[in-house]
Parts: C-alpha cells; structure tokens; sequence
C-alpha cells in the first residue's frame, strides 16, 4: 500500500465497515511505519488486473515477537474467491520475517465468515473484548496464532506491498 491508495482503500472501507471505518490518518500513520530498516507493519492493496481497481487491504503491526493483524478488507464482489486467503497469507509472511511468535487479531463476533477464514489458518479464539467496535456496541473475538516456520512463499502478483519500486 502506498499513500496513493488511501483514497481508493478508504472508499472500500467506508463500504465494509460503515459504523467503525479507519480514519485517513489512521491509514497514514500505520504507513509511516511500515517503510526502511525499522518497518514495524505491513499493508498491502490487491488490485483487479483487469481494471486496477482497489479489490483487498490488510495490514499487520510488529512490536517485539508479536503481530497483530490490524485489518483486512475484500470488496463484496471478490468474497468467496481466495482473495482474503491471499492477504492473509502475505501478512503472516512478514510476520515471520518480522520474527513475530504468535499473531493476535480481533474480530467482530458477528463475522463468522471471516471468523472462518482465521480459522482455516490455524487461529484459535483465546477471548472477548466487550464493546470492542463502537459506535455499534459489538463485541471481538480475540484469536490467536502460534507462527508456523513454513509460511507458503507464492505471493500473487496482484497482491502488492510496501517494498521499494
């Protein structure tokens, strides 16, 4: 992800998550730390290669030996495909090689289809966070990842991150 999509991948998650969307400076601040020698996150943008439209985001943060997988969004056109496996995949990549341990997420307690998705790779729910997502009141789901030290190393093309061009 670079600071040019922000607009595009604001649009999508004003779609997504219309009650508890990101801010634009959220978005910026989590990119100031994910460029040089003392990156500590990871975002990525997944395009459609037909149009380069926006279609998928995620983004991981490192502190430590622990990450924690910020977010994850998947336009509703692209869902079923593999798309949000793809950038999950990526994700758990960098967490490796930021030398993270175990990787924590939350998720909305009434997301069962991405609750599914954690699942498939290994998460397991460890707790809740009352009231997590305001302003609508809902609960998360905490879960957790113990890193494996084989993360599948194909990343797709239209699945771009932050290095260097």
């Amino acid at each position: 992800m670079r600071w040019w999509d922000i607009d595009p991948v604001l649009e999508l998650e004003h779609e997504l998550f219309p009650d508890d969307a990101w801010s634009a400076g959220m978005f910026w601040s989590e990119l100031a730390h994910s460029r040089g020698p003392r990156a500590t996150r990871r975002y990525v943008v997944a395009e459609d290669p037909a149009t380069g439209r926006i279609v998928g985001y995620a983004g991981l943060a490192a502190a430590g030996d622990l990450g924690d997988v910020q977010t994850i969004g998947v336009t509703r056109d692209h869902w079923g495909g593999g798309l949000g496996s793809e950038l999950l995949t990526d994700l758990l990549k960098h967490a490796t090689a930021f030398e993270c341990a175990e990787v924590l997420l939350e998720v909305r307690v009434d997301n069962t289809r991405a609750q599914k998705l954690y699942e498939r790779f290994g998460f397991e729910p460890i707790g809740f966070r009352r009231g997590y997502y305001q302003p609508g009141n809902i609960d998360a789901l905490v879960m957790r990842l113990h890193v494996q030290e084989h993360v599948q190393e194909h990343v797709p093309e239209h699945v771009q991150g932050t290095e260097t061009d």
